[in-house]
């Protein structure tokens, strides 16, 4: 089984319109609310290649239900900490040339009661876990360290762990020493401190990260592709060119297919070869995290 964390989660709403004019009025051609969050699209993918898996972390109102009935609905075992708060909604707005607008809501304020639920709910869970993914953003009142907390008890457990998170989260849980990281082109600028103007750079920036222990550390760069950097081997793997519809999502469907190569023990090449492939694939599709077999399958 697997168990992925989502500290904060969303329901994503995707809007779609001619063209986007800001400052303006902008009427929708159509809306759509499905269930979202990084760690909620990757249980969504897994869950489509029949992957157990527990989904953890904070719901609260109107939204949350959305979130959880959508979850229980995927056959995910559900074990999310019921908050005071509410859920955020992210609002994606397509325009008809591919232009992409995200409009991110901070979230809702964690107590303290409620992350010791949490923290006893996600303990439970390692018992059963063989990997534990640890994606997104956090909500105010959970600690910075949060993510380094919980690959410190995966580790106990004999658990790995993927991260794939940004900014402080992100640095502190690399001291942590998962199994593997995700980090986007900028993300691992932010971490670096600087910006790269070439892939040697990158590829240097990423070795430094596995000196806190991590084993690898997989760059998504966009439409140029996956990088794949370890301490001896570096693999590149190019993006596929399709009709985009929606890349939002198409990270978090990385780490569902890195995921899914860890668990089946495959090796750089292979895993990359089908993370590029389904990325790809939900690219073509409106909604996050659903992946067209037949373009995938095709694709790779």
């Amino acid at each position: 089984m697997v168990v992925t964390v989502s500290l904060n989660p969303a329901v994503d709403k995707t809007c779609r319109l001619k063209a986007m004019e800001p400052g303006a009025v902008n009427r929708l051609i159509s809306a759509e609310s499905v269930a979202g969050g990084k760690a909620v699209n990757v249980t969504k993918v897994l869950r489509q290649f029949h992957i157990p898996v527990a989904a953890v972390g904070f719901l609260g109102g109107s939204g949350g239900t959305l979130i959880g009935e959508a979850v229980e609905k995927l056959g995910a075992e559900c074990h999310f900490t019921k908050i005071a708060g509410e859920t955020r909604t992210n609002t994606n707005v397509l325009d008809e040339n591919g232009g992409v607008t995200e409009l991110l809501e901070p979230g809702p304020v964690i107590s303290d009661k409620e992350l010791a639920n949490f923290l006893k709910q996600f303990t439970g869970c390692l018992e059963n876990c063989e990997l534990a993914v640890l994606s997104g953003s956090l909500p105010e009142g959970v600690p910075v360290d949060i993510y380094a907390r919980l690959i410190q008890l995966c580790h106990m457990a004999g658990c790995k762990v993927i991260l794939d998170s940004s900014g402080e989260a992100l640095r502190q849980g690399i001291q942590a020493g998962p199994d593997l990281v995700k980090p986007n082109r900028k993300e691992l600028e932010y971490l670096a401190g600087r910006s790269f103007k070439s892939r040697e750079e990158i590829i240097t920036a990423a070795r430094k990260l596995l000196a806190f222990n991590v084993s690898r550390v997989v760059v998504s760069l966009g439409s140029e592709g996956l990088l794949w950097v370890e301490k001896e081997d570096v693999y590149f793997r190019e993006a596929k060119q399709v009709q985009t519809v929606n890349t939002v999502g198409c990270g978090d469907t990385v780490v569902a297919s890195l995921c899914m190569s860890e668990l089946a023990g495959e090796d750089a090449e292979t895993a990359l070869v089908k993370a590029v492939a389904m990325a790809a694939a939900n690219a073509t599709t409106r909604e996050n995290g659903s992946i067209p077999m037949e373009t995938y399958l095709e694709l790779l």
